[in-house]
């Protein structure tokens, strides 16, 4: 029999698991996994990229610590969740963003979305796509100026004199799919030589950090899979007129956030689903919506907006979506028409 009275107990906010891991070693993996985003990154933007990252994570994790000071709370730096949340911030950001803004965006994330609602475990939104979507509302010139890869940002001082190009999507979004396919090669687009924001250019880097996750089983495939199939779907039957179905349905998938939010964003533990179907059904939201706002909408862009509106369908795909319970008995058939 098990000796109860020895039994070692810890109690916990979500996510909860099954195994002798914990919120730090998941985050830890999550951190890993984005290495490969980031050392492209680097390469692609030069050093700025890195120190942009590093003063995004200071910062959250400024933010974090700061609040729990203050509000006499258990410090809860340690679990490194703080530290996912500042790269993300600084991956969804233009590698020319200014330093200050940065700070901002990371207490909107930390403070506002996370720490406001109880802190890990019970935020609805997911923190560092909710940062992004405030610094876009308040700073959207300098969230749209966008760096050409092979350039070099100063790390300090102003980046006004930095090469700006467009992004694949901004193009795609004028509706001259040719003028894409002359300036970017499908090549191109996995393996991150366009321009966009800091840690969303490479596909190839993302997958990989994604593959990552699976084998430690940090995530499942079924959000991600869902929607990226959603939009890789969706594109393949709606292909503008002139346009090859495939390319048009590659340049979607490798282009703007899609990797970075379906592998890293949507997957998160405390604003997705937690049952398998209900992941599927988030995935399949967040790619329809993706695509009718690129499509439809007048931000070429869609990755941030719909994963923070399916955020808040979660508790209803959570209620509507359980699994049977076993042993419980089936439900009996309505019997009114037979009488």
């Amino acid at each position: 029999m098990t000796d109860y009275k020895n039994l070692k107990l810890m109690a916990s906010s979500s996510p909860h698991i099954r195994n002798n891991e914990d919120t730090r070693s998941i985050m830890l993996d999550v951190i890993i996994a984005l290495i490969p985003a980031l050392a492209m990154a680097v390469y692609n933007f030069g050093w700025r990229a890195l120190s942009v990252t590093a003063w995004s994570v200071i910062c959250a994790v400024f933010w974090e610590w700061g609040y729990c000071k203050v509000m006499k709370k258990p410090q809860m730096i340690g679990d490194l969740s703080a530290v996912v949340t500042g790269i993300l911030v600084a991956f969804i950001c233009p590698v020319t963003m200014p330093y200050w803004m940065i700070l901002l965006g990371d207490f909107f994330a930390v403070v506002v979305v996370k720490q406001l609602y109880g802190g890990i475990g019970t935020n609805f939104l997911n923190p560092a796509l909710a940062g992004r979507a405030a610094l876009l509302a308040c700073y959207a010139t300098a969230m749209t100026h966008w760096g050409a890869p092979g350039t070099r940002a100063a790390i300090f001082g102003s980046a006004a004199d930095v090469v700006t190009t467009a992004t694949p999507m901004a193009i795609m979004k004028e509706g001259d799919f040719s003028a894409l396919t002359d300036a970017f090669t499908v090549g191109d687009m996995f393996i991150g030589k366009v321009g966009g924001s800091l840690g969303e250019t490479s596909a190839m880097m993302l997958l990989l950090g994604g593959a990552y996750l699976l084998v430690r089983k940090v995530i499942s495939w079924h959000t991600p899979v869902a929607y990226l199939g959603t939009v890789a779907v969706l594109c393949l039957i709606s292909a503008p007129a002139g346009a090859n179905a495939v390319t048009y349905m590659l340049y979607n998938l490798f282009g703007g956030g899609l990797m970075l939010g379906a592998i890293f964003m949507a997957t998160d533990y405390t604003t997705s689903p937690v049952t398998k179907p209900g992941q599927i059904v988030f995935g399949i939201g967040c790619g329809l919506l993706t695509c009718f706002i690129r499509r439809f909408g007048s931000y070429p862009e869609g990755v941030c907006y719909s994963i923070l509106i399916m955020n808040c369908t979660t508790w209803l795909l959570d209620k509507y979506i359980r699994p049977t319970i076993y042993g419980a008995p089936k439900k009996e058939k309505k019997e009114a028409a037979a009488k």
